[in-house]
């Protein structure tokens, strides 16, 4: 409970300190913070990155072994799975037509799903450095006001001090935007991973099933 309470207060004279913009970017932070964790949860949950069994399955494919194929891509966590095993379960039963625009479109949508809470932390992450410019410019009119009301007692250590609360602004804005800007850069790589290659397996089934037709 002391250490909770003690970090309050250091958070409640930080605010009260760097005034609503500091606030403001804090609040950006906690949620930018909850969205990472939260999709990083989503990922974990829905086995995205998790492509070795489905590698394995497609392989198996390749080479015409269906039921090896069918028993790699069953064990598979990947979200991708259930797209992959109904795109085989079609070929395997002559049933090809239109089978990449199906399993293109299903995987899509489970890839726009996945992709939810992009715009937020793109939006986070561009506006934050912004937020905290404003704040500067802001203490810096504040800082000047006072040295302009002080007249001839000019004292340097009002200027200073009203300059670097108004930077504080900016360094928290760049310090929420950069690791935001960071992470949404991993989670945008690991959807693309999975893009490409929902593609592959597209192509893979589709080659494989072409070269059976032309041997039978």
């Amino acid at each position: 409970m002391e250490l909770l309470s003690s970090i309050q207060a250091h958070l409640s004279e930080f605010i009260e300190l760097g005034g609503p913009v500091v606030a403001v970017l804090l609040a950006m932070s906690v949620l930018s913070l909850a969205t990472v964790i939260y999709k990083v949860a989503q990922y974990r949950a829905q086995g995205v990155g998790r492509r070795k069994s489905l590698e394995t399955a497609l392989r198996a494919w390749d080479l015409g072994n269906d039921k090896q194929a069918f028993s790699d891509a069953g064990v598979s966590r990947n979200h991708l799975k259930s797209y992959v095993l109904e795109a085989m379960e079609q070929a395997a039963a002559g049933d090809n037509s239109a089978l990449a625009q199906r399993l293109v479109s299903r995987s899509e949508e489970s890839l726009t799903r996945l992709e939810k809470g992009f715009r937020l932390l793109d939006t986070i992450a561009q506006v934050a450095p912004l937020l905290g410019l404003f704040g500067t410019v802001l203490g810096m009119i504040e800082a000047f006001q006072k040295l302009q009301n002080a007249g001839s007692a000019v004292d340097p250590s009002i200027l200073a001090g009203g300059i670097w609360v108004a930077l504080m602004t900016t360094a928290v804005g760049l310090a929420v935007a950069m690791p935001t800007q960071l992470f949404l850069t991993w989670l945008e790589t690991r959807i693309s991973d999975e893009r490409v290659f929902a593609d592959k397996a597209i192509h893979m089934v589709l080659c494989r099933t072409k070269e059976l037709d032309h041997a039978a």
